[in-house]
């Protein structure tokens, strides 16, 4: 992946290739700057690569146009970022209810799935709280769910544990993992080897290329393995 910064190439990805089975459980890592949110939104349909290909779900999406990876992204893949990117003045049933709304789905399926959604992540009894009444581990909650409301096959999960206490990032990443044990795809990009070593695989990124992959549990407990 390349990108023009004042006429010269800045190269954020260099000959990366990865095969992701579905239902996979893949950990990325690495330093800033190693590459890691241009991969994700490689992955996400957010950018296109400059060269190469990008298949999800056998098709080709790299050559659509941005009307088309629009519907990919609406329809088949979730996001969990950091930053919640939830609207303030919206209940949690509301916020989680707004892919479905922008879809077309109608109000009465959109007030029946945002309840179960809700109720899968737990809030079933903070469905009528806007944000600010919620504990943030219980605001990612809410992320999760409208991330999941349009039955995507994919989510990639941003630092998912970032702004949360040791007990509320346990419960987050139990929860993103029992998505994952029933078909979920899950691909998070952390900081936290705790996290990291978590998932099946380990791909650990250093100045824009894949310098290894391992298995998570193969990470020791306190220290990432930046370098090759």
């Amino acid at each position: 992946m390349v990108f023009e910064v004042g006429g010269q190439p800045i190269y954020a990805l260099r000959d990366v290739s990865e095969t992701m089975p579905s239902g996979d459980y893949v950990a990325i890592v690495g330093p800033s700057g190693s590459g890691k949110s241009t991969l994700l939104n490689i992955i996400g349909c957010l950018l296109r690569p400059s060269t190469g290909s990008y298949l999800l779900n056998s098709q080709d999406v790299s050559q659509l146009d941005d009307q088309a990876l629009s519907r990919v992204r609406q329809h088949h893949i979730g996001f969990v970022f950091q930053s919640f990117h939830l609207v303030p003045r919206l209940t949690a049933l509301d916020n989680v209810a707004l892919p479905m709304m922008f879809a077309g789905i109608p109000s009465s399926e959109r007030h029946v799935r945002a309840n179960e959604a809700l109720e899968a992540v737990g809030l079933t009894d903070r469905a009528r709280h806007r944000p600010h009444q919620l504990s943030v581990g219980q605001r990612q909650r809410v992320v999760i769910a409208r991330a999941i409301i349009m039955r995507p096959s994919l989510l990639l999960a941003d630092e998912p544990t970032g702004n949360l206490d040791t007990k509320s990032g346990q419960q987050i990443m139990e929860l993103l993992e029992s998505l994952n044990a029933n078909g979920l795809t899950l691909v998070v990009v952390t900081h936290d080897p705790q996290v990291a070593r978590r998932a099946n695989r380990v791909i650990v990124l250093a100045d824009g290329q894949i310098v290894k992959r391992l298995k998570g549990q193969e990470l020791s407990g306190g220290a990432m393995p930046f370098l090759p």
